[in-house]
């Protein structure tokens, strides 16, 4: 038999229909519009980083600031005595500190000083000194003195440290100061800072007879300055 030929459409799968117009085009316009803002805003942050690097070389060149020395001058240690089995140490202890500011343009107020006086690693006496202005290229002359007496209790090693030092007639003694500070320049004031300041591989011996300490100390002696 013959085949017959086919009648009508011959209907395939369906075909999806086309995506809307603009549909792509409005996610690529949303990616762009990102990418605007992201390198606007690197731009931003990046020239403040100039502006802000460019104000501190200038404020640098014009005012130049410099770090406020310390140093040991003179030292008298008339009493170090250290007795068991109370573990009380007997000390009287006398510095001489000039504090000098070398800056031409800023000024610092010294709000609060104290300084501690250590032993091999244990403070064993502290006092506060008088709070003052510092103006420009200024050398103001500390005295801190350290008399009386303490508890301080060594370990094995520490005694022998002691009894060391007092067969050989040199102690090893620390000064360390802590600061509140705040600096001006102008009619400007900065805020409270708190630098530390150690006067470190202070060595003295008892005074003398005729009240000189000897000390294998070469003053002055520079201490470091912490901001």
């Amino acid at each position: 038999m013959a085949e017959q030929p086919l009648n009508g459409a011959f209907y395939g799968p369906s075909v999806p229909p086309p995506a809307p117009k603009g549909y792509y085009n409005r996610r690529g316009h949303s990616r762009g519009c990102g990418c605007c803002l992201l390198s606007f805003f690197l731009k931003v942050i990046i020239a403040l980083i100039v502006i802000l690097g460019l104000a501190a070389l200038i404020f640098w060149l014009i005012v130049r600031p410099q770090t406020i020395k310390f140093h040991v001058t003179e030292a008298s240690l008339t009493r170090f005595e250290h007795t068991s089995p109370d573990n009380i140490l007997r000390y009287n202890l006398a510095l001489t500190v000039p504090v000098r500011n070398p800056n031409k343009r800023i000024g610092v107020y010294y709000d609060r000083i104290e300084a501690h006086a250590y032993y091999d690693g244990k403070r064993f006496s502290s006092t506060t000194l008088t709070p003052f202005y510092q103006g420009h290229k200024n050398t103001t002359v500390l005295r801190p003195t350290f008399q009386g007496q303490n508890l301080v209790i060594f370990d094995a090693g520490e005694s022998r440290t002691y009894n060391a030092e007092r067969i050989a007639g040199v102690y090893d003694i620390e000064i360390k100061f802590r600061l509140r500070v705040r600096f001006k320049l102008g009619d400007l004031k900065s805020r409270r800072i708190r630098p530390k300041v150690n006067c470190d591989d202070l060595r003295l011996s008892l005074s003398t007879l005729n009240g000189n300490t000897t000390s294998s100390t070469i003053f002055p002696l520079k201490c470091d300055f912490d901001l």
